[in-house]
């Protein structure tokens, strides 16, 4: 158990939860961070004393454009807000997180459980997450409540795996995940406004290096008027030409913390015609420039230590 905020923040961020901002009622702190694998699935027990805590675009780090967070409260009680959902969770609910969307937290002392589950595994389209995230899943009830009970019991003992049963075993585990989902989007069918605001994300998404890709294009294309998809999103967060924007920012911050390519080239990519513009753009949405994440990365590859093939198929890495 951990009495200062500083040394549960540090082991909170190595654990690989997404970076959070905030407040704890007053007093003295205590907190824990227990983290264990099962595979590409991560498992994280937090307890926190009563507080608030947010994330904005300067907390969001390129690997949280990777995973989904699914939140699993163990004790206490919680409120989540991302997106349109608002979720006021009792034990044994879970919520959908989207690490790269900003959200806010509010909670008494708690206890909750956090899978942690690559982009890759769990493949959610942009709409279907949209109406999931900040929404309350009822732990008590369908497939539901056996992600519930399944995360609670994994969090105390993830022991006894051989490396293709852990791989195996996460597999089912992200499964029943996707069945737990597919069934909350079943109370949440969309409307008629809903069902076409999906095929505008879905065309957005589909061509976003497309440096032609603006509010009239995609209205033409889905045969609607440029005034009647501006009401689409009256009601969302973004414009649709802000929602371009920012899922190009990510899209190009993820390419420049992986790769050796340079700003010029991520920038024009993802259909960023001016560097310089694309430059202030990216310092103002993020905090740093970014060619910071060039340098980086490029860091990282120069130190990383040499990797040849070992005995019996594995990997072998040279001595400092």
């Amino acid at each position: 158990m951990f009495t200062d905020i500083e040394t549960f923040q540090e082991t909170r961020a190595a654990s690989g939860l997404p970076v959070l901002s905030g407040r704890h009622d007053s007093g003295e702190f205590q907190g824990s961070v227990t983290a264990r694998g099962l595979g590409p699935l991560q498992l994280i027990e937090v307890v926190t004393p009563a507080g608030e805590c947010f994330r904005d675009a300067r907390c969001i780090r390129a690997a949280d454009e990777e995973i989904w967070q699914i939140d699993l409260l163990t004790r206490g009680r919680a409120r989540v807000e991302q997106g349109r959902g608002t979720a006021d969770l009792t034990p044994a609910d879970l919520v959908l997180i989207d690490p790269a969307r900003p959200v806010r937290y509010a909670a008494t002392d708690s206890t909750h459980v956090t899978m942690l589950v690559p982009r890759r595994e769990l493949r959610l389209r942009l709409g279907d997450a949209a109406r999931l995230v900040g929404v309350r899943i009822k732990g008590d009830r369908g497939p539901g409540a056996l992600v519930s009970s399944l995360a609670r019991d994994m969090a105390r003992s993830l022991t006894g795996f051989r490396p293709g049963e852990a791989d195996r075993s996460a597999t089912a585990v992200i499964e029943l995940i996707s069945v737990a989902l597919e069934a909350q989007l079943g109370d949440l069918r969309p409307g008629p406004d809903e069902a076409l605001r999906d095929r505008v994300l879905g065309y957005i998404e589909a061509r976003l290096s497309d440096r032609d890709l603006a509010p009239g294009r995609v209205a033409a294309a889905l045969h609607i008027s440029v005034r009647q998809l501006h009401k689409l999103f009256e009601d969302q967060p973004l414009t649709v030409a802000a929602l371009i924007r920012q899922r190009r920012l990510e899209q190009c911050r993820a390419d420049l913390a992986r790769s050796d390519r340079t700003v010029a080239a991520v920038a024009a990519r993802w259909g960023f015609t001016d560097p310089a513009h694309f430059s202030r753009l990216f310092k103002a949405t993020y905090g740093y420039n970014a060619a910071a994440l060039t340098s980086s990365n490029r860091a990282r590859t120069v130190n990383a230590p040499a990797v040849w093939p070992g005995e019996n198929g594995g990997t072998q890495i040279a001595d400092e």
